[in-house]
């Protein structure tokens, strides 16, 4: 695939490292001469300094022909204008924005870009593993709206069946792992001594969900 990240600060440097590495062409813009320094002695892409919103530069960075375009500089207004005018004007088929400020999130959502908001999603992540152990996140889709997290059923919910425990609507059952065997469970299986439940849930049932558990595994 042929992509071009916009900004080269520290995220974009590593991004445009990993796509390189995976056999991809890519192109990284930056208006800025000294931030490809920020890039790894391997990367052997394209650079072009310049401005991101100059169609000079994104026809040099070769947008009339990219298959992917990441805009993940520092700033929310470049990213979210270079987001759109490659996907609108340039019809790049795979558009993704980073979000710097979470305060600024809107701007994002106001053009119906997929965005990554690095700050808000870290800011999470890092909450849940200093204080919420109960409970493992494995995997965050979106920036964290619903996560899959796995749980090993207490004792004390043995013999009662899942859907029962789990918080209505918004946490789903997605797997049951037993004696090493993964299943597809519904609300109505009969959790044993040991099962190991994934779910898929919003951030409210999870907090709903690790309450309940945190009752069980007092008794």
């Amino acid at each position: 695939m042929e992509i071009i990240v916009v900004g080269c600060g520290r995220v974009g440097a590593e991004l445009a490292l990993r796509l390189f590495r995976n056999g991809h062409t890519v192109a990284v813009v930056d208006e800025v001469l000294a931030s490809f320094h920020n890039l790894h002695p391997d990367f052997r892409g394209r650079t072009i300094e310049g401005e991101a919103l100059n169609q000079g530069v994104l026809q040099r960075a070769g947008i009339e022909s990219a298959d992917g375009f990441a805009a993940v500089s520092s700033s929310d207004a470049l990213n979210v204008t270079a987001a759109h005018l490659a996907r609108s004007i340039y019809n790049v088929p795979n558009v993704v924005a980073r979000n710097y400020d979470p305060g600024r999130r809107a701007l994002y959502e106001a053009f119906d870009l997929q965005v990554v908001s690095s700050s808000s999603w870290g800011a999470q992540r890092i909450e849940e593993l200093l204080y919420h152990r109960e409970i493992k996140t494995v995997f965050s889709a979106g920036n964290g709206e619903v996560e899959i997290c796995e749980f090993t059923a207490p004792e004390k919910w043995a013999g009662q069946s899942l859907g029962k425990l789990l918080p209505a609507r918004e946490c789903l059952p997605a797997a049951l792992t037993r004696a090493g065997k993964a299943l597809l469970p519904d609300g109505d299986v009969i959790l044993r001594p040991g099962d190991v439940v994934l779910v898929s849930a919003t951030l409210e049932g999870i907090e709903e969900l690790r309450r309940q558990l945190k009752q069980a595994w007092e008794v």
